[in-house]
């Protein structure tokens, strides 16, 4: 049984606090802004003599020096719901992503990772927590006290205004504020739901060592592989590509899925290597090390092919309305956009592509530290250029985005180690235990 460290759980408070702080000073300093301030940040963008917006919104509707100050103004204030929104998701879609890998093992009835069966289902004990702070998010836009999704201004759907935007006309059947609502809901619900019924399942089998309840576990994994699937998609859709809502790409659900299934293999691996080092799961050893290894090199170049897939097709076709979505991070966001590839793609490719290295403590858990902090670049690149755009290099923003996320990694791990606390860490009752305890790579 797995104890809770008093270090490790006053680590996790104090992230909590400082990042609330932070976030806090951030907020206070962020709505203290003036207009002459916006101003002038307007004409140090515009000072190279072009403007490439990073939002298509920005090309409809009136675009007077007077309208451009409204747009800059919005998206300034924009900052602190940005700073925690991105943050939120990416979270929330680790923890989903390992619930989703812990359910295709028990799907394809593999016996290697039943050794960190409890790791997973501790890292998915964080959806309901995350999924809170995504709910408080969608309350604040639906109700406009936030400005995340310009799809939810009226105007822009009333073919009386000066602002009639003919495109979200037509997309109003889906983008349309109930059912929003209703959308996050089932899809933080529906995720906490299986988070727990799973949980439940597996202690089930645990306590009666019943085939006919490890059974019942099979199915409900593949219920959520099933709920996964469609979910996903959907809120990368909702909190994600609708940000810029005249965009949109067929590969997006994929690319943003992948980065968090990444990120999702790489918690794994620091949160297994930690009990490791820490004499509690003793029977984890590099054989197992090595096939995280492998999905998080697998995962790390599928990733790469989603995102220069969806970037090459766009780019070759040329079609100004969708490489607008480029072009703003190039020109506004070229410390983040590209150099993320570092990150995400030549670094594992690098490290990760020899199979001894995969047995290496040190080195892997590493690469999974520096695959989680590239893919919350990521999320970084996908949210803020269509809600803050080109007013993010200030203090402020800083103070917003450090303390976002320091409180909810905070969050993240006071709720998983908790969690991980209750559970008993070998599951006994699993047809499959002795198997990943003698497991060992062929190669």
């Amino acid at each position: 049984m797995y104890s809770f460290s008093p270090k490790l759980k006053s680590a996790s408070i104090i992230l909590l606090v400082v990042g609330l702080v932070l976030f806090a000073v951030g907020y206070f300093m962020n709505s203290g802004i003036t207009t002459e301030r916006i101003e002038h940040m307007m004409e140090e963008v515009h000072s190279p003599g072009h403007h490439t917006p990073t939002h298509s919104s920005e090309m409809v509707g009136p675009q007077d020096h007077a309208a451009h100050l409204e747009h800059a103004t919005m998206q300034v204030h924009n900052s602190p719901l940005a700073s925690i929104h991105f943050v939120a998701v990416f979270f929330f879609g680790v923890s989903a992503c390992v619930l989703f890998f812990y359910c295709i093992q028990h799907a394809a009835h593999a016996g290697w990772p039943i050794i960190i069966t409890r790791v997973m289902e501790a890292i998915a004990s964080y959806m309901p927590y995350g999924g809170a702070i995504l709910i408080i998010i969608m309350i604040l836009n639906i109700t406009h006290q936030g400005h995340l999704f310009h799809w939810m201004d009226p105007e822009l759907t009333d073919p009386n205004s000066a602002h009639f935007d003919v495109i979200l006309f037509e997309k109003r059947i889906f983008l349309n504020i109930p059912f929003y609502a209703i959308r996050t809901l089932i899809y933080v619900i529906g995720a906490s739901f299986f988070a727990w019924k799973l949980k439940a399942q597996s202690k089930k089998v645990d306590d009666t060592k019943s085939l006919v309840e490890y059974q019942y576990l099979y199915r409900w994994a593949v219920g959520y592989i099933a709920f996964f699937g469609f979910a996903s998609a959907a809120w990368a859709w909702d909190w994600l590509m609708s940000i810029d809502p005249h965009w949109y790409s067929t590969m997006y659900i994929w690319y943003s899925m992948v980065s968090c299934l990444s990120s999702g293999v790489a918690v794994i691996i620091i949160l297994s290597v930690y009990l490791k080092k820490n004499g509690y799961l003793p029977q984890f050893n590099d054989n197992h090390l090595h096939d995280l290894g492998v999905f998080l090199f697998a995962t790390s170049l599928l990733w790469t092919y989603t995102w220069f897939a969806q970037f090459m097709l766009y780019w070759y076709a040329n079609i100004p309305e969708e490489v607008n979505y480029f072009f703003g991070r190039f020109e506004h966001y070229s410390a983040t956009f590209l150099p993320m590839l570092i990150f995400n793609f030549f670094l594992p490719l690098i490290v990760l592509v020899s199979s001894s290295i995969k047995r290496n403590y040190k080195v892997v858990t590493t690469m999974a530290v520096i695959v989680i902090l590239g893919h919350l670049l990521d999320y970084f690149n996908m949210v803020m250029p269509g809600t803050v755009g080109p007013y993010w290099n200030t203090l402020e923003v800083a103070l917003l985005i450090l303390g976002a996320v320091l409180f909810v990694l905070g969050l993240f791990i006071f709720t998983v180690m908790s969690a991980l606390s209750k559970l008993k860490l070998i599951p006994t009752g699993n047809p499959y235990l002795h198997e990943s305890e003698i497991y060992e790579y062929p190669f």
